[in-house]
Order: C-alpha cells, then structure tokens, then sequence
C-alpha cells in the first residue's frame, strides 16, 4: 500500500519516529489533540483476537479466540503467541490476577486458564457443564472472578484453582463482562437482562435495571471517578456509554455514531473513559462529564473489539476482523519522537 503523504511527512519530520514506525511495521493516522494510532499484524491469521490487558511484566497480553493462543505484544511491538493446551478452547477476556500470571476464561473449554509471563500453562474445569466462561478480572479479595454467560452464573476462583459458583436471581440473564468496582465488590453486565449486576466478595448479588430498554449492556470497567462505566450496544435505544454509581444511579450518554455497537471499555491514564466501536471502525473517548469524542482507526472495517490501559501510558486495543493490535497514543505529538520500550 502506498505509503500516505501525512505519514511521509511525520518520517521526514522526525528521524527517531521514522525508526519507531519502521519497527513497528505500523499504519498512522493522526487524530485530534495530537493523538495517533498505530497498528501490528498478528501474526496467525483469522486469529479473532478478544480479549487484551496490560501485564505485570511491561507487555499487553491478549487472547487470539480463533486461533487458539494467548498473544504477548511488547510496548517496541514484537509479539509471542503461545497455542493453548486445550484445543479449540475458544479463549475469550483476559485479567492479570494477584499471583503476577495471566488468566483468561476459555468459552468452548468450559476453562479458566492460566499463563505466566514465561508461558507456562494451568488449566481449570468449571464444575457446570458447557457453562460458557466469558470474562475474568481480578477481584479485591486475591482471587478471580468471571462470569459465565451460558450457566448464569458468577463464578470465583482461587490463584489454586479452586472454583466456587453464584447463580444469578434473573433467569437467562447473560452475564458478560465484570470488573472490579472501587467499593470493594465486582460489577458486571447483563446482556439480555438489560441490567447492571454487583456481587460482593462473599457471593451476595444485587441486579439494578437500566433505563433504555433493550440495551443489550456489554463491556464495563471502573472510571476514573468512581463509578463505573458500560457500553450498551443494541435495541431501539442503546448505542451508549452507561455510567453507574456505586449507589446504582445510572446515567446515559448517546454515541453520535449511529448503529456504532460500542463493546470494550476502559479507564485510561489521561483521566477519560476510553471505548471501542465494533461496527463504526472507530475509538471512542469520554469525559466523566459525558463530553465525546470519537477516532477512526486506519485500517476499515477492522472491528475493534476489547480495549485496555497499557504499561507505556497510552490504549491497547484488539481489532477483531483486521487481526491486528492497536494502539491510541494519548501523550502530547512530541512525545512521539521517544523510541517505543
């Protein structure tokens, strides 16, 4: 592909960012605010990367659904796939847990696994049967937590591997993805129940409805503010960020990208909500005021799907049809002059 003029004249301006696109391998786009966005090949193909998180060992660990394989991508862009024990485990989100290893929840493998940043390999059955492990993040109690979207439950593990689980009060709920809340407990959504769930470190559940009817809530994270923050993607009245206090009042705030489908979000390190737009090709940023804005990513149709902080202070992000890796540098434009570490 030829190479655009912006990025031409980014090279020529800056010798040291030439070598750092160079290395990377990476498409650039600038955006407003002197933000930009780079991308790396996975090297499997069709490997449908999901989940992504930034681990203890300085580099963003993601999960390649398709291709079997938990991917290690360091902040200079080099990547280390390693291929999970249980075939066509279906490896979805992914957590660093308390123990400094990797866990993830394996969807088809009806497992929670686990990696070290070496690459050594647990895996742990969930006692129901095809319960459909989705989500899994850290919870405040030095154990994992995950949701498990087909048994309707939340489950809780230990860093031993011992697996304990709490049926949700609403049937056929869809539990999707959960993270730890700044009150000591862990929130998560409901997909088909179009509601916000909280359940505390000793199992007791409590379920608060959202406004918008049908709005198929899907990824949460806690905001820099306190409260916590979804994306709800579907339905008459969805395409919105949700925020919940920890009180459970909900307010709700519209994309102005229609039919967007937002699904990962995350806290970043410049004090926003950060969250991407699977079907708008685009990464969305919002105050904790509600205030948004909204970035296109260079390759189309790329389907950004899970989004995290990374160790380096700026957005990670996998692209699900593009089968790349993404990242929103969120520093000030001279800043990109620095080497990636």
């Amino acid at each position: 592909m030829p190479e655009s003029s912006l990025l031409k004249s980014a090279r020529a301006r800056n010798p040291r960012l030439r070598t750092v696109l160079t290395l990377l391998g990476a498409s650039l786009v600038s955006v407003a605010g002197g933000l930009a966005i780079t991308e790396l090949p996975i090297p499997t193909a069709t490997s449908l990367p999901s989940g992504i998180t930034a681990g203890p060992d300085g580099a963003v660990w993601f999960a390649e659904f398709g291709g079997n394989k938990i991917g290690r991508i360091t902040t200079a862009g080099a990547i280390t796939e390693f291929p999970i024990p249980t075939a066509d485990s279906g490896p979805a989100l992914i957590g660093t847990g308390p123990d400094g290893a990797i866990w993830f929840a394996e969807f088809y493998g009806n497992k929670i696994g686990r990696i070290t940043t070496a690459g050594t390999f647990n895996e742990f059955p969930v006692p129901t049967l095809d319960s459909g492990p989705y989500a899994v993040a850290a919870g405040p109690d030095d154990n994992l937590w995950f949701t498990e979207s087909e048994a309707n439950k939340i489950g809780r593990i230990t860093t031993g591997g011992v697996v304990t689980e709490f049926p949700i009060p609403t049937p056929e709920s869809d539990p999707y993805v959960l993270a730890a809340g700044p009150d000591g407990n862990l929130w998560f959504t409901e997909s088909e129940a179009n509601k916000i769930g909280r359940i505390t470190t000793a199992g007791v559940i409590t379920e608060f409805p959202i406004p918008s009817p049908d709005s198929f809530p899907i990824g949460i994270a806690a905001g820099p503010d306190g409260s916590l923050w979804f994306t709800e993607f579907d339905g008459s009245t969805g395409n919105k960020v949700g925020r919940i206090t920890t009180a459970g009042e909900i307010t709700e705030f519209p994309i102005p990208t229609p039919d967007s489908q937002p699904r990962g979000i995350t806290a970043g390190p410049d004090g926003n909500v950060w969250f991407t737009e699977l079907a708008g090709d685009k990464i969305g940023r919002i105050t904790t005021a509600g205030v948004m804005t909204e970035f296109p990513i260079p390759t189309a149709g790329s389907q950004p799907l899970r989004i995290t902080a990374g160790p380096d202070g700026n957005l990670w992000f996998t692209e699900r049809s593009g089968n790349k890796i993404g990242r929103v540098i969120t520093a000030p434009r001279r800043s990109l002059v620095v080497p990636f570490r």
